[in-house]
């Protein structure tokens, strides 16, 4: 039982080595950069946003008018 003990941890070690060498390798975008696109998908949503409130408005006011008629 001890070795079996032994083999989980040893193999659980050379997974974190291998997990650290992986993170090593990935090249983080500076803070400005992320800041940059972080505001750039913030605004583009809200536009999305309106512009898709605006159409559903327009498209129920013209279904309602249609119905009422």
């Amino acid at each position: 039982m001890a070795e079996n003990n032994n083999a989980v941890t040893e193999k659980s070690k050379g997974w974190f080595k291998g997990l650290k060498s992986e993170f090593k390798k990935i090249v983080w975008e500076s803070r400005e950069s992320v800041t940059r696109q972080t505001i750039a998908v913030v605004l583009i949503s809200l536009v999305l946003g309106i512009i898709i409130t605006l159409i559903d408005t327009a498209l129920q006011f013209g279904i309602d008018k249609l119905i009422s008629w």
